[in-house]
C-alpha cells in the first residue's frame, strides 16, 4: 500500500506541476452523490459552490466502527479533455472505532471502543463523462488524528464512483 501511495503522490504531483495557475475546472455537474472504497466503504457527497471550488462529505465504516470527513476543494483542469480534473483540498474529521477489530490499536490501555478526531489533506484525480451522469475519482487522503489515539494515517487511497447531479 504504501508503494501505491507514493506513486499517486508522484504522478499527482506532475499533474499539479502541469497545471496553469490560470486555469479554472469546468465541471460537468453541481452536486455528486456516491460510493468511496478504500480499506473501508462510505458515501461521498461532492457540491461545487463554484467552477472550481467543492465541499466533500465522507461517512464511511471500517474498523468496526465508522468515520465523517470533511473537506473543502479546489480543482483545475487537465490533459485538455474537459471531463478531467485535479483537485487537492482539506478539511477534518471525527471517528469512532471498535479497538479489537483494528489492528492499530490493539493496545489494552484502551477502551473498547476509541474516538479520534483529526485533520486531512486530499489529492485527487477525476473524471466527468460528458453522455451519462457518472463521475469517477481517484484521491489520496492522508490524515493526522490529534484527538485520541495521535498518529499520522497515510494508506488512504480511494476510488469514488458517483451519480452526477446538474
Amino acid at each position: 500500500m504504501k508503494i501505491l501511495s507514493k506513486k499517486l503522490l508522484n504522478i499527482l504531483i506532475i499533474v499539479f506541476l502541469g497545471l496553469s495557475s490560470s486555469a479554472i475546472a469546468q465541471n460537468n455537474y453541481r452536486t455528486a452523490v456516491g460510493l468511496r472504497l478504500n480499506g473501508g466503504a462510505g458515501l461521498t457527497v461532492r457540491h461545487f459552490l463554484n467552477d472550481d471550488k467543492s465541499l466533500e462529505g465522507i461517512l464511511y465504516t471500517r474498523w468496526g466502527g465508522v468515520n465523517l470527513t470533511g473537506l473543502y476543494q479546489v480543482s483545475y483542469p487537465v490533459f485538455n479533455d474537459p471531463g478531467f480534473n485535479f483537485y487537492f483540498g482539506g478539511g477534518g474529521h471525527i471517528g469512532f472505532w471498535d479497538r479489537k477489530r483494528s489492528p492499530w490499536w490493539n493496545d489494552d490501555r484502551y477502551d473498547d471502543t476509541r474516538m479520534v478526531v483529526g485533520i486531512d489533506g486530499q489529492l485527487g484525480l477525476e473524471y466527468t463523462f460528458s453522455n451519462i451522469p457518472l463521475n469517477l475519482s481517484l484521491d489520496w487522503k492522508p490524515a493526522i488524528n490529534l484527538i485520541g489515539i495521535t498518529n499520522f494515517w497515510g494508506s488512504d487511497v480511494g476510488l469514488s464512483v458517483r451519480y452526477t447531479i446538474k
